[in-house]
């Protein structure tokens, strides 16, 4: 080889390689992705949440909503509970996010100020996403010493000490995954989604032809209250906050997505599809077999050798959702932290992030007995945080923000408000959550009679908008105060410099 040649491919590599950490950086920052930066097609974003969707955890919450009621009422929870919450969730999480391609937490300031978004991302977010991470990964511990049970003759129980040892090792390798940025996430769920796809569309096929459809339909719920009424809402009402727990991550992923339509549609028909096929798996076998954990049902159902390695397979899914999962909790504790955690390094923040999922995993019987309670409550707050959001960005801006002052410091920006928090969007959120508890207690599981109509979620959206709108109206927007009476002045994301914003900030 000439030395042109040679000199013409070391420049073409060393290019490629500065591209790849260009966008891997513009992919870890807060400022908007140019048209350029954005890495993910309609179907990549679909396997991606396919990917997401169907984990061990979509087969436990199947399950669980066995407990209340079979599989026709129980199916038409899912479809029911699942279309709403995820509906408002993409609402909410996807739309702006990939239009003005920020990052989900920046895009926020508008409705509950820097500081706002720092108190919800270090209490609700960051609680909600370590309790869905250490709950993964126990499960990919159960699955493991699951099929050791019966490939090696062991004897390792579902709370075991292997269980924690298998657990750590999972979220080792998530934080591996994690610690180099989505595009690797990308390429695992390419290869991840097609087999889960494969893997549940099976396992319905053979839940069909191995159970009786009259079985199957007539099977009772495994630990019904006597209300038929009460046991069905509360089985949509569990979907719904099922749905709602996507919030967390969707933004973040959403805005590497090319276009408006490569995001939305991927979002709630490849998360609604790929959920519901699975949780109706899991919702069969547990009428048929008892059980509404999967990693003890899956081996009776597939065989040793065929069960085995779908649990093992679906284990190692379960380390790519946690890898997607907490990529944009991640962001938003460095974006949210100030200069806290603004300079600390990528895969030192993630480690910190796994800290007390690790020590979680630890007590592997504490997250599958409070596995309800805990979707539930999370629903509470994630729904009034939505509810909010959905007036403040399609009501009262029109879906019109101006991006330098997402990133201006202090008074001068028009989003800092009073103090650096929009207190009528902390109010909104609060309220919201008080009035969801006041009508299901997911812990005693009183109710009031309102419930059996509307759900919680439902209601707790609305009432947190109402307050929102009234009193961003009073508080901001009638003083002319927060970027609510402005001009329109929305500059598409595909013109904008990052630089530009760099010197505006």
């Amino acid at each position: 080889m000439s030395g042109g040649k040679r000199a013409a491919t070391r420049t073409t590599s060393q290019t490629a390689e500065s591209q790849t950490v260009e966008s891997r950086s513009a992919s870890l920052g807060s400022f908007p992705l140019l048209k350029g930066e954005r890495i993910w097609s309609g179907a990549e974003f679909t396997w991606v949440n396919i990917s997401l969707a169907i984990a061990t955890w979509a087969f436990l919450v199947g399950g669980s909503t066995a407990l209340l009621v079979g599989f026709q009422q129980g199916l038409a929870a899912m479809i029911i509970g699942n279309a709403i919450g995820l509906s408002i969730m993409v609402l909410a999480s996807v739309v702006a996010s990939q239009r003005h391609g920020g990052e989900q937490y920046t895009m926020l300031r508008p409705v509950f100020g820097l500081v706002g978004v720092g108190i919800l991302v270090f209490t609700v977010i960051l609680i909600t996403e370590m309790g869905w991470s250490s709950l993964l990964s126990i499960m990919v511990g159960r699955a493991v010493t699951q099929v050791s049970n019966e490939a090696f003759g062991t004897d390792f129980g579902p709370e075991s000490v292997m269980v924690t040892v298998v657990s750590l090792a999972a979220i080792a390798a998530a934080w591996w995954i994690l610690s180099r940025g989505p595009v690797m996430i990308g390429r695992f769920n390419k290869f991840i989604a097609p087999g889960l796809v494969v893997i549940t569309a099976g396992l319905m096929v053979f839940l069909v032809l191995n159970t009786s459809w009259d079985a199957l339909m007539t099977a009772s719920p495994l630990a019904p209250f006597e209300d038929s009424r009460l046991n069905f809402m509360l089985a949509v009402e569990f979907n719904v906050g099922v749905g709602f727990s996507w919030y967390p991550v969707m933004g973040s992923l959403a805005r590497l997505t090319k276009s408006p339509k490569a995001a939305t549609w991927p979002a709630f028909g490849g998360l609604f599809i790929a959920t519901v096929i699975a949780q109706a798996v899991g919702m069969g076998a547990a009428l048929t077999l008892g059980d509404s954990d999967p990693t003890v049902w899956m081996m009776p159902f597939g065989g040793p050798l065929l069960g085995g390695a779908i649990l093992l397979f679906i284990a190692f899914a379960n380390i790519t959702s946690t890898s997607s999962i907490v990529y944009s909790t991640v962001l938003a504790l460095r974006h949210s932290s100030g200069n806290l955690l603004a300079r600390t390094p990528w895969p030192l923040l993630c480690a910190g992030f796994f800290v007390l999922p690790a020590i979680l995993a630890f007590f592997p019987g504490f997250m599958y007995e409070q596995f309800m309670v805990f979707v539930t409550i999370s629903g509470a707050f994630l729904s009034a945080m939505c509810g909010a959001i959905i007036v403040d960005y399609f009501v009262m801006r029109r879906q019109h923000l101006h991006l330098p002052d997402m990133f201006t410091p202090g008074a001068a920006s028009r989003y800092h408000f009073t103090g650096g928090v929009n207190w009528a969007g902390l109010a909104a959120v609060t309220a919201g959550a008080v009035f969801y508890l006041s009508i299901y207690n997911p812990v005693t599981l009183e109710t009031l009679p309102v419930f059996s109509y509307t759900t919680a979620s439902l209601p707790a959206a609305l009432l947190a908008g109402a307050v929102y709108y009234l009193l961003a109206s009073l508080a901001y927007k009638w003083r002319n105060l927060g970027g609510f009476r402005d001009v329109p002045e929305t500059t598409p994301v595909n013109t904008i410099s990052n630089n530009a914003v760099k010197d505006h900030a």
